[in-house]
């Protein structure tokens, strides 16, 4: 009988150990199963888009010319567009990278400009999904431009710079429907500078003045709707092309101005096309190498 008891209690002491080992190996599973679950979160699905576009612009700039001056404008835009944790994750950041070339000629075409803008925005949408397919999305972002004007003909006062940002109110509506099954996203997006600042020479006076002789007094202006009412809005629609996603927009960019007593306009039409991609962001806090075999570099 004791021989029995020995042989009882030796087989539950082998046993404990083992049970405890099943309960790590779960834990770890667990810790595995996490972590794939987090990479495939909201917040790490992002789509981005690279569009060319090509259409008509309007330039008008009174420290260089009393006339407008109408041409051709080519154009490069890069988006993305990812959910966020903020507000229970209903917040949007959106990324928008946009870059111009402008060529136009005056009326009695006798002249012409050369011109060139770089635009970067940032901004965070509120989406307000009212049903399955369509939403609203209303926010703000912020907005950086740079650029220039360069007459061919002048000689005084060749070029005219353009400088200038702004924290904008924007919204958008997003609708995802089908015609006879094939699947469209539609949407349509506005921004409007509210508040702002803008570099702008004097009337008259000349950039030797400003950066040699440093005289640049009320060079930097606070800007809004009552000196700088303008208005980017874009209409885009996303369809499949075999396996590919591809998107057509039309952009109207309307930016005016009316600073230190110099007026000036860029009324640009643009119609662009290119490709969209929808992409997941993998998780990799430690650091650690990825394997040979997936490597590209």
């Amino acid at each position: 009988m004791i021989k029995l008891k020995t042989c009882f209690a030796a087989i539950i002491l082998s046993v404990i150990p083992l049970s405890a080992s099943w309960g790590g190996n779960n834990t770890r599973a667990e810790r595995v199963d996490r972590k794939a679950s987090d990479s495939l979160r909201a917040h790490r699905y992002m789509i981005r888009s690279t569009m060319y576009g090509a259409g008509y612009t309007n330039v008008f700039d009174t420290y260089l010319s009393p006339q407008e001056y109408k041409g051709v404008e080519f154009r490069i835009s890069r988006e993305s567009m990812r959910m966020t944790r903020l507000f229970d994750g209903n917040i949007s950041a959106q990324n928008f990278f946009q870059a111009n070339i402008g060529y136009t000629h005056n009326r009695a075409d006798n002249n012409n400009t050369f011109s060139a803008l770089v635009n970067w925005n940032y901004g965070l949408h509120y989406q307000f999904r009212l049903t399955e397919n369509f939403k609203l999305l209303a926010g703000g972002l912020f907005d950086a431009n740079g650029g220039f004007v360069y007459n061919l003909r002048n000689t005084n006062n060749p070029a005219s710079a353009r400088a200038y940002a702004n924290l904008d109110a924007s919204g958008m509506a997003i609708w995802h429907l089908k015609i006879k099954r094939y699947p469209i996203v539609l949407r349509y997006q506005a921004n409007f500078p509210l508040i702002g600042f803008m570099f702008s020479p004097r009337y008259g006076q000349s950039y030797y003045e400003i950066f040699s002789v440093e005289n640049t007094s009320g060079v930097v202006q606070f800007t809004s709707l009552h000196n700088q009412p303008s208005l980017r809005q874009m209409l885009s629609a996303d369809f499949p092309v075999g396996k590919a996603r591809m998107r057509v927009s039309y952009l109207a960019d309307l930016q005016q101005s009316n600073v230190n007593r110099i007026k000036t306009h860029t009324y640009s039409h643009i119609f662009m096309i290119g490709f969209v991609k929808n992409i997941y962001r993998v998780s990799n806090k430690e650091e650690s190498a990825l394997p040979p075999s997936v490597r590209a570099y």
